[in-house]
């Protein structure tokens, strides 16, 4: 690329740009996205930055419709020419807003994603490195057709498979099993790998009133909240199951009872591994949990699960159509 890429950023709050005026008080999100590139060495270096104040919100508190309003203004900045795009925003919910970005992106240039797990005021604030790293990653052509990418701690995850695996260390976003997609070293987005196949779709529309529930299976469960969710007028259910994907007898029997009012999802509580489909032939378990119609997310997290699901059930995508899309998620090679 002979000119300066282009990058836009577009901050939606969270640790990197919070302050402390009152100890006692706790941080709070008050940086723009401004004050945010302006603390970063070296950037104008690596790219022409465009910076925009989206949000200044804690990420547990962004809503689908905050993520969907940020990934139109996202494809906004691509029509008008930017080579990538980077989204800062909390870690709460980053591992779940980027997947949910990485399903409906349908453009060539990068989406990346970042923010920090300390504030601007702490020693070794890790903010400003998250944003060049994040910059870098977004300017470098090896970038292009990967979809939405988080970058933390100079490591570089597909949205996919990243995970936060611990509540306070800059080490926390970690992909189980699949490991990470690369590095950012001495100014270069390195990757260890191909871009992997990508199932991104962009519907016309979507309904973000769609609502769906996610509940872990636990010791002595009989699946009665199933049926409080159902009342409470949920579209559907993903259900994070024991190891492989099972659920008590109780529980199975329940979810048969409601599958013909709403498609359910059964996944796995255990933080990495796919879900099984034909080892374990007991009341809940994984065949037994396919006779009575149940569909498995394969090596999708349950907070990824519920996102497809969102997904399809907001497109307003056929149900018939549920199986095929989860079973993209149960061979790696795709």
């Amino acid at each position: 690329m002979d000119r300066q890429p282009r990058i836009a950023i577009g901050a939606l709050g969270g640790t990197i740009c919070m302050t402390v005026d009152d100890a006692a008080a706790g941080a709070l999100p008050r940086l723009t996205a401004q004050q945010l590139v302006a603390a970063v060495p070296r950037l104008e270096g690596i790219a022409h930055i465009t910076a925009q104040t989206l949000l200044q919100l804690p990420s547990p508190s962004l809503s689908i419709p905050d993520v969907l309003n940020a990934l139109a203004w996202a494809e906004g900045k691509v029509a008008e020419g930017a080579d990538g795009v980077v989204l800062i925003q909390g870690t709460d919910t980053l591992e779940e807003t980027s997947f949910l970005l990485d399903l409906l992106w349908t453009h060539r240039e990068p989406l990346v994603l970042t923010g920090a797990m300390r504030t601007p005021s702490a020693a070794g604030a890790d903010g400003p490195a998250n944003i060049l790293a994040a910059v870098v990653c977004a300017a470098h052509p090896a970038s292009r057709e990967r979809g939405a990418l988080v970058v933390m701690n100079d490591t570089i995850h597909e949205a996919r498979w990243v995970q936060k695996t611990n509540t306070m260390s800059v080490e926390t976003f970690q992909s189980p099993t699949f490991g990470a997609a690369g590095m950012v070293l001495e100014g270069l987005a390195q990757y260890f790998r191909p871009p992997s196949k990508r199932h991104a779709q962009r519907p016309v529309k979507l309904d973000a009133s769609v609502r769906v529930a996610l509940v872990e299976s636990c010791l002595d469960e009989k699946g009665d909240m199933l049926d409080a969710l159902v009342n409470a007028g949920y579209d559907g259910i993903v259900i994070a199951g024991y190891g492989v994907g099972h659920v008590s007898e109780s529980e199975a029997i329940r979810i048969e009872a409601l599958l013909p009012k709403l498609p359910i999802i059964i996944a796995s509580r255990t933080g990495s591994g796919s879900t099984a489909s034909r080892t374990y032939g007991f009341p809940g378990s994984e065949i037994d949990l396919a006779r009575r119609g149940a569909i498995f997310s394969g090596w999708l997290t349950p907070r990824k699960a519920r996102l497809l699901l969102w997904s399809l059930l907001a497109s307003g995508a056929p149900r018939d159509s549920y199986v095929a899309a989860f079973d993209v998620w149960k061979h790696v090679s795709n």
